[in-house]
């Protein structure tokens, strides 16, 4: 077999079932080597948006995405969507073609030392050499999905794709899952048999090791639990103790900051603050509290400190941790006021809004509907109002906070489910930087629902530029015809400035046998106190 043979059949063991990206010369031998091993690959306009295609494949299968990405420019298009992957933890396998060796040294077009590049971020990389094909494929994929998935890059010359290549077995088994043990386990425990007032507060960790049933069983014996962004529908969001998402909505905050400093035990579990903003540092204080943080890694990042720090499995670890009961919680009322307080803060309203515009897409599409938010104001409010029953059934650019992300997380998703209801939210400068995605979903016969919140304005920098006293400059601009767009496209498109039009839109959307574009109207400013 070809070195590329031998790669792209390690990939497909590893569950690998699509590819996305634009090929180049470079490049065409691992694209074949792929779709050989049964691998598909889809090709996108930009690779940016082919990553986050490939992400959004993971969400739904659980093998790595795969990014192939051909010398120089292409590699670089892919840069913002592999650091996104690093932050937000997405295993990531990054094919990019490169010049040989030896003609590096008499050559000067598009030579570009690529793993210096991909290095800072990544997990690893490698240059492919056909007689370590088979370590260098396994070294790979085991990289990128142990402990804190990530991506993993490999530089392929032109010439070792095609040389011939001994295939090895796997190499690695998988590592073993430990309970903790030991006194601070024993103290931590202690500590949760005593308390009266715990909060749980849920996050990345805990979603990629799939730690919802732990979830489940630490909100079931009273405890609230608070999740981040990404970590939404950990625990189905209709729970009595389920106190929604957190971390970028002053709201939500306001509410939820002093009920974690009321709290005399607080449960992290898998809790990493790199999807948080500047109000979750230091949100509680372990002298005063027991604090207890369970991560994969051990806390370098000094946003938080805790008084017991576990570094295991989430699920592993509370199943050492959980006591079989708790006794009487929050005696004092202030859980059942926050709950109040949060369901006043975001419920639906009665004029025509971002606001009522998602509590109508909300109630009309269907409970187990797989939506993807952009970057922006609509993204706080969505990520609030949005209620999840299950684990990744909001997708987003948590961590990294990409604009442009929702298309195409949607269309991969979509890809890997071509039956379900999904549904893309971006505001209208998000959805323009990917518009031309739109011929892929219409080659791949996608039937995704895009809604665009459209006000002519970059409305969250803009409404930071005002709350500076600032001028408004740099973030307006003019009105775009996005129905229109749908239909130069292959897809239909809808304009809604009211309720009636919004929801005669998403009834034809959803019997609809291809995409749609629904292109939601409203004020500038109209994001103005709902978040």
């Amino acid at each position: 077999m070809r070195a590329a043979d031998v790669v792209a059949r390690r990939l497909y063991e590893a569950g690998c079932r699509w590819a996305f990206g634009m090929p180049g010369g470079e490049v065409l031998t691992i694209m074949d080597a792929l779709e050989d091993a049964g691998i598909t690959f889809v090709l996108c306009k930009h690779e940016n948006a082919a990553g986050f295609m490939a992400e959004g494949t993971y969400h739904r299968t659980g093998a790595p995405g795969i990014l192939l990405a051909t010398v120089g420019p292409g590699a670089l298009n892919g840069i913002n969507v592999v650091e996104n992957a690093r932050q937000d933890r997405v295993p990531m396998i990054v094919l990019t073609g490169c010049v040989d060796a030896h003609k590096v040294e008499t050559y000067t077009h598009q030579v570009l030392d690529q793993p210096q590049v991909f290095r800072p971020i990544t997990k690893a990389t490698f240059t492919l050499n056909a007689k370590a094909a088979g370590v260098i494929a396994d070294k790979a994929v085991t990289i990128a999905m142990e402990g804190r998935p990530g991506p993993v890059h490999i530089d392929v010359p032109i010439s070792v794709a095609e040389e011939d290549a001994v295939e090895k077995g796997v190499l690695r088994r998988p590592s073993v899952t430990v309970a903790p043990t030991g006194e601070e386990c024993d103290a931590a425990r202690a500590a949760l048999v005593d308390a009266k007032r715990p909060v749980a507060v849920v996050g990345l960790d805990a979603i990629t090791e799939g730690a919802e049933y732990a979830v489940r069983q630490v909100a079931d014996l009273g405890i609230p639990v608070v999740t981040t962004y990404k970590a939404k529908g950990m625990l189905p969001e209709s729970h009595p103790n389920a106190l929604g998402g957190a971390g970028l909505s002053p709201k939500a905050d306001k509410i939820l900051l002093p009920l974690l400093r009321d709290a005399d035990v607080i449960l992290c579990i898998g809790y990493d603050p790199i999807e948080m903003r500047d109000g979750w540092t230091d949100p509680w204080d372990p002298t005063k509290q027991d604090v207890i943080d369970i991560t994969a890694e051990p806390n370098h990042h000094y946003m938080h400190h805790a008084t017991y720090n576990i570094v295991g499995d989430c699920a592993a670890s509370l199943g050492a941790l959980l006591p079989d009961k708790l006794g009487p919680l929050w005696e004092n009322g202030a859980l059942s006021a926050a709950q109040d307080a949060l369901k006043a803060a975001f419920a639906p309203s009665d004029t025509w809004g971002p606001g009522q515009a998602m509590a109508i897409c909300r109630a009309m599409l269907p409970k187990d509907t797989l939506a993807t938010a952009d970057s922006g104001a609509h993204r706080i409010l969505l990520s609030q109002m949005w209620q999840c029953e299950f684990p990744r059934a909001i997708m987003q650019s948590s961590a990294l906070c990409t604009m442009g992300c929702a298309v195409p997380l949607a269309m991969g998703a979509q890809i890997v489910e071509p039956d379900r209801t999904v549904v893309s939210f971006s505001g209208d400068a998000g959805f323009l930087m990917v518009a031309g995605e739109m011929a892929t979903a219409a080659e791949q016969n996608l039937k995704t629902i895009f809604v665009v919140f459209v006000d002519a304005s970059l409305a969250l920098i803009e409404l930071k530029q005002r709350g500076r006293q600032m001028k408004n400059r740099g973030v307006d601009f003019g009105r775009v015809d996005f129905a229109a767009i749908a239909g130069a496209f292959g897809g239909q498109g809808f304009s809604a400035k009211s309720k009636p039009e919004l929801e005669d839109a998403l009834t034809s959307a959803m019997s609809s046998d291809t995409f749609s574009i629904v292109a939601v109207d409203i004020d500038r400013k109209a994001y103005d106190g709902t978040f």
